[in-house]
């Protein structure tokens, strides 16, 4: 591979004969560049981008705004922090779907038979005063069914996917964009720091950090959002990304990885991005897994936990979106959110929304556009404390429930159900004491399904994240119990965060303490 001096970085300001004539990635054919590769790089790069094109701004102000060197390409440090066990974790999960189908159907039948004698589960018997409250047990099923589905169907890994002799989609630019506020310094640096390195493992990739002014930082890659921008509906996160697709004049052969200020992604992860973009042609947005290990995992207990649902949320219920419907029947996540230049053009981020990425996916799948499964990982963290657990609950939920397409106002009633099923679980425990009820066994088996499929999601969230983060073997066995045990607590919380949002909706955006 010939020595590039990457002087074509497209940037902002760049008109679009010039962006093509300078860019270094222009086509895939051109530049073979083989993952892992050494890039033969200057000990010292000087990258000058051209002026932002706005006259009513001094210089000081656009140096303010935008970086003027790709500071990442500076940096010849070998030390990494985005360490992770892509590879195992994901050609475990390429077999999972033999596990799953025998704990749930194989835990559903043993506690439904073998045990229903000690749970008075009766054969005989079709209906009795204590179905009324025990109906409220059924109401997750259309949930639990999902994800069931979503478990045993094969998980799209680099196992079932064949590249050979398959010419490659040109791609221009790759931007790993961190986004954040950025009044929390440390994340800001500790992001750019685990993902620096990442511009010299293909030419096509930037690392890019997006703040709000007057939050600048010197030394690496800033674009800072400001204050005079507005759009007509986006703020916060939505309103820098919408300034951010202006500046940067995204064309059909950009992409953009969205992450939030504590995501972070390994060196595998972006090979399997680029695989995406490179050979999935007939999708132009995609997401991968989450995973809650990348700091202060299993400092507290219950939140680790607790996220470990979303965890199973996404190799199940997100896994079924990705790999088989192509659009996002679900939604989406806001971070690990990969997106087409054309997409952003289509869709724009002047949405005006509690949860913008829901609101994006849906929009761009009203324009047309799929999406595709990335077999990648990226890691966050859990909230810290309880308030901003609930907070964080609460926002999804009134957000979700805002969106005024069908499909998101079906899937925020059926959390709302999550309540009275709370309560049904709870009325069940205490009238049992009162009143000694049989349950009949048609529905002891469809409650005990439920039970199965909500306790296999948190097991095996918590034993992926473990998995990754190459815990000790016995530490994983020992927290597979603590997991079922604290889940109920974490399944209170849930509710009590629908709840909290239903009395309480939030009048703005709530930024979490991480």
């Amino acid at each position: 591979m010939e020595t590039e001096n990457f002087i074509g970085h497209k940037d902002a300001d760049a008109n679009a004969n010039n962006a093509n004539k300078n860019s270094v990635w222009v086509d895939s054919e051109s530049s073979e560049a083989s993952f892992g590769a050494p890039r033969v790089l200057p000990p010292k790069i000087a990258t000058t981008l051209p002026p932002l094109v706005n006259p009513g701004l001094s210089s000081q102000q656009l140096n303010f705004e935008r970086p003027t060197t790709s500071y990442a390409l500076n940096d010849l440090s070998e030390e990494r922090t985005n360490l992770g066990n892509t590879c195992i974790v994901m050609g475990l999960l390429s077999e999972m779907w033999i596990v799953n189908i025998a704990f749930i159907l194989g835990g559903t039948y043993l506690k439904a038979f073998y045990l229903g004698k000690l749970q008075q589960y009766d054969d005989y018997l079709l209906w009795n005063n204590s179905c009324y409250w025990k109906l409220g047990l059924l109401l997750p099923l259309p949930y639990t069914l999902i994800c069931f589905f979503g478990l045993v169907l094969p998980f799209r890994t680099p196992k079932f996917l064949s590249y050979e002799d398959d010419k490659k989609r040109r791609v221009d630019n790759l931007y790993i964009l961190t986004v954040t506020k950025g009044d929390n310094r440390a994340a800001v640096y500790r992001a750019w720091n685990a993902h620096k390195h990442l511009e010299r493992l293909h030419p096509a990739v930037r690392v890019h950090v997006l703040t709000d002014e007057p939050y600048f930082f010197e030394g690496i890659n800033c674009y800072t959002c400001p204050k005079y921008f507005s759009t007509s509906s986006s703020k916060y996160k939505a309103r820098a990304l919408e300034w951010y697709r202006q500046t940067m004049r995204f064309t059909e052969y950009d992409w953009i990885l969205h992450l939030d200020e504590e995501s972070v992604i390994d060196d595998e992860s972006v090979k399997r991005v680029l695989d995406f973009i490179f050979h999935e042609k007939d999708f132009h947005f995609g997401q991968g897994v989450i995973f809650y290990n990348q700091y202060k995992y299993w400092n507290n207990w219950i939140f680790t936990v607790a996220d470990a649902l979303r965890v199973g949320d996404d190799v199940s219920r997100f896994q079924l979106q990705y790999t088989y419907f192509h659009r996002p029947v679900f939604g989406a996540h806001g971070s690990f959110l990969l997106t087409n230049g054309l997409v952003e053009n289509a869709v724009t981020w002047d949405l005006g929304s509690l949860t913008e990425d829901y609101q994006f996916a849906v929009k761009a799948w009203d324009r047309g556009f799929r999406c595709g499964k990335i077999a990648g990982i990226v890691r966050e963290q859990s909230p810290l404390d309880f308030i901003g657990f609930m907070k964080q609950r609460r926002r999804w939920y009134v957000g979700i429930r805002r969106l005024p397409s069908i499909l998101p106002k079906v899937w925020s009633f059926f959390w709302s159900l999550g309540i009275v099923s709370l309560f049904a679980s709870v009325a069940s425990i205490a009238l049992g004491f009162e009143f000694h009820y049989g349950t009949p066994r048609w529905m002891a088996m469809l409650i005990d399904f439920n039970f199965v499929n909500f306790v296999w999601l948190y097991i095996l969230g918590i034993f992926l994240q473990d998995l990754d983060k190459k815990v000790n073997p016995l530490l994983m066995i020992i927290r597979i119990p603590t997991t079922v045990v604290i889940q109920f607590i974490a399944v209170v919380m849930e509710g009590m965060a629908v709840m909290y949002g239903i009395v309480f909706p939030p009048a703005d955006f709530d930024v979490i303490k991480k």
